[in-house]
């Protein structure tokens, strides 16, 4: 069956913030503006809306301070290629001295993963533990593993370094043409996913929350997937050994796009970490407990400033 649609509510607060040489970050707030941050950090593709209603909700009802982020090249943030992953931090380390945030948790789906990783690293004495949902695994580099829809993506990089921005504009104006069929088209990636993530993508409220957030994204660029792609395939810049904040990571056993071994492989790699099987679940199964991954973070963070 087709999912009806509802009504999203917008952000409490939407902006940009100036990160140097130019370029800007977007961002959007849910919840409460005095709470404890969370900085929670898109798939790919993805853009700062890309946040589920519950973790609103929740936000809403703990006083949690939810903060989803633009990475460069959709929304409102400029297009811009990283060196490698770990360069993200820095922007990020901007973004939260500008909205003044102190400390915060990271929270990274899929292609959001690795920059979580990377902001923990850099920044160990301001995150103060980190989430991460069925996450991209580093594919060179002595940390490395191989499968999983990134061996495509190792292939297609070299053609991303060049001709990434131009197909990312090419993605926009079709995006643009087929904007009036999006709802079906969201209903058809639903029939030709697993089950589990057909089962999400029909629940009314995930279905206006990807809507909503693709859209409005990607209705001036959308580079950001394709230089994703382009960092994940090179060395990431830091070795998992060295990110010594907790991180929790959630992995469904029937992932089609990152296999649930990526999961174990990174995680048995980190030095504080652990692994939360989500049974029958796919590749977007950790949005379905982010009540359950936000709660664990901020129990962590209590035990922290105990």
């Amino acid at each position: 069956m087709l999912a009806p649609m509802i009504d999203v509510e917008r952000p409490k607060l939407e902006g940009s913030v100036a990160v140097g040489g130019g370029r800007r970050i977007g961002f959007a707030e849910f919840g409460s503006a005095q709470g404890r941050a969370v900085f929670w950090l898109h798939g790919t593709p993805g853009a700062r809306r890309q946040i589920p209603v519950e973790a609103r909700s929740y936000a809403e009802r703990e006083h949690v301070r939810l903060i989803g982020l633009d990475r460069p090249g959709i929304g409102s943030s400029s297009p811009h290629r990283y060196e490698n992953v770990l360069a993200f931090a820095d922007d990020l380390r901007i973004v939260a001295d500008t909205l003044g945030v102190d400390r915060m948790a990271v929270v990274g789906l899929s292609g959001g993963g690795p920059y979580t990783l990377a902001a923990a690293h850099a920044m160990p004495e301001r995150v103060v533990a980190a989430a991460v949902l069925g996450g991209v695994a580093p594919v060179v580099g002595p940390d490395a593993i191989s499968g999983g829809l990134m061996r495509l993506g190792t292939m297609v990089a070299p053609l991303l370094t060049v001709w990434g921005v131009p197909i990312g504009m090419g993605v926009r104006s079709m995006i643009r043409v087929v904007r009036p069929f999006a709802s079906p088209l969201i209903d058809m990636y639903g029939w030709l996913s697993p089950e589990a993530d057909r089962q999400l993508l029909a629940r009314p409220e995930f279905k206006a929350m990807f809507l909503d957030d693709l859209l409005n994204g990607s209705r001036k660029q959308m580079a950001a997937p394709f230089a994703d792609i382009v960092a994940f395939a090179r060395d990431w810049g830091f070795r998992l050994e060295d990110v010594e904040v907790p991180v929790r990571w959630w992995h469904g056993d029937t992932d089609h796009i990152v296999p649930m071994e990526h999961g174990l492989h990174v995680v048995g790699r980190l030095p504080d970490a652990q692994f939360h099987h989500l049974p029958g679940e796919s590749h977007l199964g950790g949005l379905g407990v982010s009540e359950d991954i936000l709660s664990t973070i901020l129990r962590i963070w209590d035990d922290a400033d105990r």
